[in-house]
């Protein structure tokens, strides 16, 4: 299938690669090519089976109103958007597009949300979340950390989880769940090592959402890949 893939980045470029190697077309373009989603018009995206964006917030609402209006597919990979969503899924429904959105594609992440629901069940248990991310990262705290205190307010709906948010370097990505009673401390502890993992991720939930019409979060459907 043909693939294109908006963002340059670290993780755009990243995304590109696994779909070739996967053997998809690519075609790749920055955020300079497609200021505004000027590059995504109706011949564009109906020759693309899937979009995948890995840009900024702004951008990345942007090139979702714009694929999601034409009835195209997007994954969007992207965070710090969501006041949006019920704006995008209605788009998606309204025009029998696809949307699958994720505040992270890291399919260990995936298993430390499911970790982490368990985790929440105990009682007796204060929770806290620290997550690091690299200095250039524009939102904080993260869609992942933010996900994660969701899962555990969900199961504890008296709990109010604190995050606390660290930007150093070129930190790929650290959550730290931690419970803690007054008897024990117990934690739950994903490190990133490279960003392949989110590419990878990506990829595949492109690959699922190819055909489809509808809005899925990447949670939702991680154990159909």
């Amino acid at each position: 299938m043909l693939i294109l893939v908006l963002g340059k980045g670290k993780t755009g470029s990243l995304v590109a690669e696994v779909a070739r190697e996967r053997g998809h077309g690519v075609r790749v373009l920055d955020l300079a090519e497609n200021r505004g989603a000027s590059s995504l018009t109706a011949p564009t995206v109906a020759g693309v089976d899937v979009v995948i964006d890995f840009t900024t917030p702004q951008s990345a609402v942007e090139n979702m109103r714009a694929v999601l209006a034409l009835g195209g597919r997007i994954v969007v990979g992207t965070t710090g958007w969501y006041e949006k969503l019920n704006e995008m899924k209605t788009l998606a429904h309204k025009r029998h597009g696809g949307l699958l959105f994720g505040t992270n594609f890291s399919l260990g992440v995936q298993k430390l949300f499911a970790l982490t629901e368990l985790l929440a069940k105990l009682d007796g248990y204060r929770f806290e979340i620290a997550e690091t991310h690299h200095t250039s990262k524009l939102d904080a705290p993260s869609g992942t950390a933010i996900t994660l205190g969701q899962i555990i307010e969900a199961q504890r709906p008296d709990a109010q989880v604190e995050i606390t948010s660290h930007r150093v370097g070129d930190a790929k990505g650290v959550h730290v769940v931690i419970a803690t009673s007054d008897n024990d401390t117990l934690e739950l502890r994903h490190e990133a090592l490279s960003r392949r993992g989110f590419a990878l991720g990506a990829v595949r939930g492109a690959e699922w959402l190819a055909g489809k019409s509808g809005a899925w979060e990447f949670r939702e459907i991680f154990d159909q890949l």
